[in-house]
């Protein structure tokens, strides 16, 4: 490890490590634009010079330059200082003055390091340079005149995500940062640009003229639009959710965000359940909470009561639940709504084993019914570093683009039984070889021969559990945790015929098979759920409780309460309990505390932030064979697959004009 003298101060800076690096380890601010932990190395931007010696008598860009022995690095000398005095000028050269009118105001690094590294004053006085605006689609505002060239938005782009959509025009000071032929950025994981643009080029077109960063409040939270549990922070101004944006957690999403993460939160003020709703001759009419209780009581249920979790709903609701039924001597509890039925008499075979940080360091990996790149778009980001590390990944199922290279074996699941030679081959000389296995091989049945293959293929190795299962729903694993699950599924709970159903934001169910039951939401938008019910109850969204969810694999996580919930809505637990005083049984819990207190005395695990202990990996039955084909996948429009991306505008426009392909109508039109 080299030594290196940073003003003066001798530090040990691991090998590799480049100056900007060894200054702040030092504990030396190093004003930076084109610099990134997690992209390339531009530096096109200057504003990192330090003074070096030995080396040439001039500043050098810290970000591009090898720490190496026996360094000695000013960060704080004469030269330095009057260098980034000049980098700022010749920034500022062109940038406009928009601060009052810019959305990145009070959150923007050039104006931070202008304040803190610039001249008082500017010496050039000829015209500005002016740049024509780009079209980037529907979440993604433009004003490239503000742009000062850090290419921080191409390098993610081609690196990160994986889309060569984003690059430069022409050179000097005619080069213009634009989309490929100026077409809207359409990848899953566009908007995460806006998050990196260190100035007001790129800033979030919903979002614009909304509020400044000072007037919102700040609440950590959890996304749930799929199970990757990305953590994020949501900012609220009074009792509306204005943003989310991601929070750094190198173990789940690094910093990134998926935009239906981001930008469904719009969807959480619309179409939303804010009263009690009746089925009165044929019509659901407006009532009160005795009225909608008294009604449930009148069915008299007793023992005939089941319970479908939503794909949305945190481990609190559906343990209050399954406290009310078991009150009530029933067990019918399911959270598949879609009907899978696969084996969960062991929870390890259904959690993604390796974990996200480690697929990373897989070097061959077998994907079998999975659309990754909409069902978890943060695991493909992941997938592609595998890739570039030298990994081959091989795919079951119907054909998708990966954004890494891959070998597609076709539709037919038998495949899993006759794998095929290069396969086997490349599995049998690989050190961390995984199998992931995704909603569409669990729906045909193929959990089963997913492990027979794994047995034989050892993904499982001492230190290394490569068998993954890639859940797309937040309240999936959790569920799973607390026995949401029948051995039939879902045609098991219909064959029960319970008296009452209560769809704890089940949106997705077939409601059908239950026409004879009074079925009871609990819910939060008036989605597909609410219409099929008998009797609506307006709970609370994930924006509006504290609430624990569990990701796929396996991570236990906390969501705390950002707003309150409109209307007569209340947090879901209540209900439930208020549901129990109705039917006359008794569930233990009067607080929001001792409903927690009660379910980490059920589940220890749920009670421990981090990854919990699911155990090792059953035994496979080599018997197990998986037939049938996979003609699709389970996610149709990666824009719209939740009640509150259904209700969102962003959501409707970015699917419309995305993936459908329709023009954005004009008032006149």
């Amino acid at each position: 490890m080299p030594k290196v003298t940073v003003d003066g101060v001798e530090i040990e800076v691991p090998a590799g490590a480049t100056v900007l690096q060894a200054c702040e380890l030092a504990g030396k601010e190093i004003p930076r634009f084109c610099y990134h932990e997690r992209l390339s190395i531009a530096g096109n931007c200057r504003m990192c010079l330090v003074e070096v010696k030995p080396g040439p008598p001039k500043p050098q860009a810290s970000c591009a330059l090898p720490a190496t022995d026996g360094q000695d690095i000013r960060t704080d000398s004469q030269m330095v200082k009057t260098a980034r005095e000049g980098v700022m000028e010749f920034l500022l050269i062109n940038h406009p003055l928009d601060c009052p009118i810019c959305d990145q105001g009070g959150e923007c690094d050039l104006q931070d390091q202008a304040v803190a590294y610039g001249r008082g004053g500017s010496r050039y006085d000829m015209n500005k340079r002016a740049v024509t605006e780009k079209y980037m689609g529907p979440l993604i505002k433009t004003v490239m005149t503000r742009c000062i060239h850090c290419t921080r938005c191409v390098r993610f782009s081609e690196e990160i995500a994986g889309v060569d959509e984003i690059g430069a025009l022409y050179r000097g000071e005619d080069m213009q940062i634009t989309t490929y032929l100026e077409q809207a950025a359409e990848h899953e994981l566009s908007a995460n640009v806006i998050d990196l643009c260190p100035v007001g080029a790129l800033t979030s077109r919903p979002y614009a003229f909304e509020a400044r960063p000072w007037e919102l409040r700040k609440t950590l939270s959890i996304d749930v639009s799929d199970a990757v549990g990305a953590n994020i922070t949501l900012q609220s101004k009074g009792r509306e959710v204005m943003r989310a944006l991601p929070r750094i957690n190198d173990d789940v999403n690094e910093e990134w965000l998926s935009d239906k993460g981001r930008f469904m939160v719009d969807g959480l003020g619309k179409r939303r359940l804010d009263k009690v709703f009746l089925r009165k001759k044929g019509g659901l009419k407006p009532a009160t909470w005795e009225e909608a209780f008294a009604a449930v009581a009148k069915a008299k249920p007793g023992k005939a009561i089941a319970a479908i979790a939503g794909d949305m709903v945190d481990c609190e609701t559906m343990f209050a639940a399954k406290a009310l039924l078991k009150a009530c001597g029933s067990g019918l509890l399911e959270g598949r709504q879609t009907g899978m039925d696969y084996d969960v008499s062991n929870l390890a075979a259904v959690a993604f084993n390796s974990t996200f940080a480690g697929i990373e360091t897989a070097d061959a990996v077998l994907i079998v019914g999975s659309h990754i790149r909409w069902e978890a778009p943060l695991v493909n980001v992941r997938l592609r570093k595998a890739v570039k590390r030298g990994a081959k990944v091989y795919i079951i199922g119907p054909r998708w683009d990966p954004t890494y290279p891959a070998t597609f074996l076709g539709e037919d699941l038998s495949v899993l039984s006759k794998l095929p030679k290069d396969l086997v081959d490349a599995f049998k000389g690989a050190e961390r070889p995984a199998i992931i296995m995704g909603g569409a091989a669990l729906a045909k049945g193929a959990l089963g021969a997913g492990l027979a293959a794994a047995e034989k293929l050892k993904v499982v190795r001492d230190g290394w559990n490569g068998f993954n299962v890639l859940h797309f729903s937040a309240a999936r694993m959790g569920g799973l945790m607390l026995g949401y699950a029948q051995k039939g599924g879902m045609a098991d709970i219909a064959a029960a015929k319970p008296k009452v159903v209560l769809s704890l934001g089940a949106d997705e169910m077939d409601f059908e098979p239950f026409a004879d039951a009074l079925k009871v939401y609990i819910g939060h938008h008036g989605d597909k759920g609410a219409h099929a019910a008998d009797i609506v109850l307006p709970a609370a969204s994930f924006a509006e409780k504290d609430g624990t969810y569990v990701n796929t694999e396996g991570r236990v996580q906390f969501a705390e309460k950002a707003v309150f919930a409109p209307g007569d809505a209340r947090e879901d637990w209540t209900i439930l309990r208020a549901l129990a005083d109705a039917l006359g049984v008794s569930v233990g819990f009067d607080s929001y505390a001792e409903l927690q207190a009660a379910m980490i005395a059920e589940v220890p695990s749920l009670g421990e932030e981090g990854l919990a202990d699911l155990g090792a990996l059953p035994k496979a039955d080599s018997k197990a064979k998986a037939e049938g084909a996979i003609s699709a996948y389970p996610i149709k429009d990666f824009y719209l697959t939740n009640p509150i991306a259904r209700a969102s505008a962003v959501m409707q426009q970015c699917s419309a004009e995305l993936l459908h392909g329709e023009e954005l109508k004009e008032a006149a039109e």
